[in-house]
């Protein structure tokens, strides 16, 4: 009895050895386990210390507010009606936009269904034969039979996830939601920044339109007057030449200029997702759009949390981190667990009777043995795979502070070049209502007043174009710091 006891003892001891291993594998999953990417070690865009504010251009200076967030939809600081409903038009209605969520939706359904494995498959068949079974296969001399046989049978399957392979599938297929939804991010972030630069690159060629088409009406009258003077012999023929070809020089820049005028039209269709034929633009002049005064700059360890492409490019990381474990786990065994349980009759009405019943119940390992090697490296190409994407991550955050430190010192620059250009066109109005002074006391001619005036126009061109400049710009710096995505609300089509 005591050996029997010490028997039946160990045979427990063991099988409860095994459950434990079991247990404890079946909690384990094999690496590496991903960690989000630290934030960048800088406070600060650039090596310099960051512009707190602009030089007062045009009488507007814009102010640098460190640490402060993006507005959701910070197109409205603009101030222009117009422009607002322009960006939520194309919002609502374009395609690629569209696509993107759509794929979004698709990964989420894709991230459903992997999680379907951690269940156990249960699966139900009818099947349905006529046979004929002879005896004399077996040694009988009895004559054939011919009958039906009805087979009604439900079979359970589990896979147990001892090393994790399956939770890792999973977490990929997490990893590639989170990689749609950044695309979703991008796509929104992309079509608002380049509608606002659209519609001041509009504005801005009409105002360039309306000074080219002034310029080329004073330099008309000039051309005129020269003509007459040189007819009649006070006026070097080679001068009224020399002002034939500026006035050519000038009125070629205005099929470009209209062209331009032309294309910023069909774009801003496209981005509405309409046919340029059946989109009418909105009609916005520089003159109606306010130039943000204060600007948020969000600190850099913000920026790798909020900036779309940044969060792809750990998104794309977490999902080769992802590869790695499942390429792991194919080197380790696997465990089913099975049950089938039925009924085999000639007739339907014997199929539930206990004479027809069977059923099984089992377990299953599969262990890899030899593959060739295609088991070991496709796990060594999921490791390379992973270090591309650290690689990838980085240099998207590399060149996201890049964009950003660009966007800052544009602003600053753009100040001092629009209060250059300002100076400049005061100058010249100046110097033209001089001359027009000197023109009415009879001590200039005509012709003087018709150069100070072009060069006022000239001076216009120059200053409507440092205003466009800085404008897009400020969009520039609002797209470089994420566009304020995550200030949409709860209830936006941007959050997951």
């Amino acid at each position: 009895m005591d050996l029997q006891r010490a028997t039946t003892l160990r045979t427990w001891g063991v099988r409860g050895c095994l459950g434990a291993i079991i247990l404890f594998l079946a909690g384990c999953a094999v690496g590496p386990d991903f960690v989000r990417p630290e934030p960048p070690q800088v406070e600060r865009y650039t090596r310099d210390a960051e512009p707190t504010a602009t030089i007062t251009a045009d009488g507007q200076e814009q102010r640098f507010e460190r640490g402060a967030k993006v507005v959701g939809d910070w197109w409205l600081l603009f101030l222009s009606a117009r422009l607002d409903a322009a960006v939520k038009e194309a919002l609502a209605d374009n395609p690629g936009l569209q696509s993107a969520q759509a794929s979004l939706r698709q990964s989420q359904d894709n991230l459903r269904a992997g999680y379907g494995v951690f269940f156990p498959q249960a699966d139900a068949g009818f099947s349905t034969t006529r046979e004929k079974f002879s005896p004399a296969r077996f040694g009988g001399s009895s004559p054939a039979s011919i009958f039906n046989l009805f087979t009604l049978q439900a079979t359970v399957t589990y896979a147990l996830d001892v090393f994790g392979g399956e939770r890792r599938t999973v977490e990929g297929l997490q990893a590639q939601a989170d990689l749609q939804h950044a695309m979703v991010l991008g796509t929104y972030l992309s079509l608002s920044g380049n509608v606002v630069n659209t519609v001041i690159a509009r504005a801005a060629y009409r105002e360039q339109i309306r000074a080219t088409e002034q310029l080329i009406g004073v330099q008309r009258e000039e051309v005129v007057i020269a003509e007459a003077q040189a007819q009649a012999g006070t006026l070097p023929y080679a001068n009224m030449l020399s002002l034939r070809s500026q006035l050519a020089a000038v009125e070629a820049t205005l099929p470009p200029l209209r062209q331009k005028l032309s294309q910023a039209g069909h774009l801003l269709a496209t981005l509405a997702g309409r046919a340029p034929a059946e989109y009418d633009p909105p009609h916005v002049d520089l003159s109606d759009l306010r130039l943000p005064p204060e600007v948020p700059v969000t600190l850099p360890s913000d920026l790798v949390r909020q900036r779309p492409d940044i969060l792809a490019a750990e998104a794309q990381l977490h999902s080769a981190s992802a590869a790695v474990g499942v390429a792991t786990a194919a080197l380790f065994p696997s465990f089913t667990l099975n049950g089938n349980y039925g009924g085999n009759s000639s007739s339907t009405g014997n199929l539930f009777t206990g004479t027809s019943s069977f059923w099984s119940i089992g377990a299953g390992v599969t262990a890899p043995l030899f593959h060739g090697g295609t088991l070991w490296y496709k796990r060594e190409a999921a490791e390379e795979g992973y270090r591309q994407s650290i690689d990838d991550y980085r240099q998207t955050v590399l060149a996201a502070l890049a964009q950003v430190a660009d966007a800052l010192r544009a602003l600053e620059h753009d100040a001092e070049a629009l209060q250059s250009q300002a100076r400049a066109l005061a100058a010249a109005e100046e110097a033209l209502r001089l001359i027009q002074a000197n023109y009415r006391a009879g001590t200039v001619n005509y012709v003087q007043v018709l150069i100070a005036d072009g060069q006022v126009h000239q001076a216009r061109l120059g200053h409507i174009q440092a205003q466009a400049q800085r404008l897009q710009d400020t969009v520039a710096l609002f797209v470089a710091l994420g566009g304020g995505w995550w200030s949409a609300g709860e209830g936006s089509r941007l959050q997951k």
